[in-house]
């Protein structure tokens, strides 16, 4: 059983909430709260094991709120917004997910799902897997922090996509398109940034334009002009130019990590 405070200064978003929740006979709500003063309290004295709390609230913000407790005490969180440019300061509280109001009903239980798995690692005291990162927070060379989630628009939805998932990245004007199976996803940043924030050990840049996870590669085929023709283990041909071959071998090898 978990247990649940809902926080949000409109008491119809609080409602609407507890009513999901109430369909779901392994989470127990066990405080409501109007603003993030009494939400830092009730956090304290109630010890939630789940929060869903609103990023925008009069005074003390969902946010600030998270922040002024201890990571021993915050619990897992879900935040709710009209809007998504809070996502960055999400990833440094380790929000679990992202909803934007209002509330689709098959987000909220993907949300769900999301704090379901992690609550074990929370009550074992340890970070739970795929919780988010600060992109912006760290240094591009500290090895603990790198990239293991994309924050990614899909219509009116955020949603997140976690690093391991994706096969390859293409350069698309202004926009990354991250490659999911069949499935691109758009992200607004650079690929000289991605290269530098992705694990060597798991992503190479093999082209100015593209970046490929190195277990997604199944044959590289020299070419005439010392670029190469991969093939992706779904059939996907991408081309890795002369400058990137040696560092992509290497990995390829097992050898000496990528630096892009």
């Amino acid at each position: 059983m978990m247990r649940v405070a809902v926080i949000d200064d409109e008491p119809l978003a609080r409602s609407g909430v507890i009513a999901r929740l109430a369909t779901q006979p392994d989470m127990q709500v066990v405080g409501e709260f109007a603003d993030g003063t009494s939400a830092l309290a009730g956090i304290v004295a109630l010890a939630p094991d789940l929060v869903f709390i609103d990023v925008q609230m009069p005074g003390m913000t969902g946010l600030e709120a998270l922040a002024a407790l201890s990571p021993e005490q915050r619990p897992l969180a879900v935040l709710l917004t009209a809007y998504e440019n809070f996502a960055v300061r999400a990833f440094e509280l380790h929000a679990i997910d992202y909803l934007l109001k209002p509330i689709d009903d098959e987000r909220f239980a993907e949300a769900l799902e999301r704090a379901r798995q992690a609550h074990p690692y929370r009550r074992a005291g340890t970070q739970p897997p795929g919780t988010l990162a600060a992109p912006s927070a760290h240094h591009d060379d500290d090895e603990s922090n790198w990239l293991t989630r994309f924050v990614v628009r899909v219509g009116r939805r955020v949603a997140f996509v976690e690093a391991s998932e994706v096969e390859w990245i293409q350069a698309d004007g202004d926009y990354a398109t991250l490659h999911v199976g069949d499935r691109g996803y758009l992200l607004r940043e650079s690929m000289g940034r991605l290269s530098r924030r992705l694990d060597p050990a798991q992503f190479v840049r093999v082209h100015r334009s593209t970046i490929v996870r190195v277990d997604c590669v199944a044959e590289l085929q020299p070419l005439s002009n010392r670029d190469a023709m991969l093939r992706l283990r779904d059939g996907t041909p991408v081309r890795a130019s002369r400058t990137y071959i040696e560092p992509l071998q290497a990995r390829l090898r097992g050898r000496a990590g990528f630096v892009g």
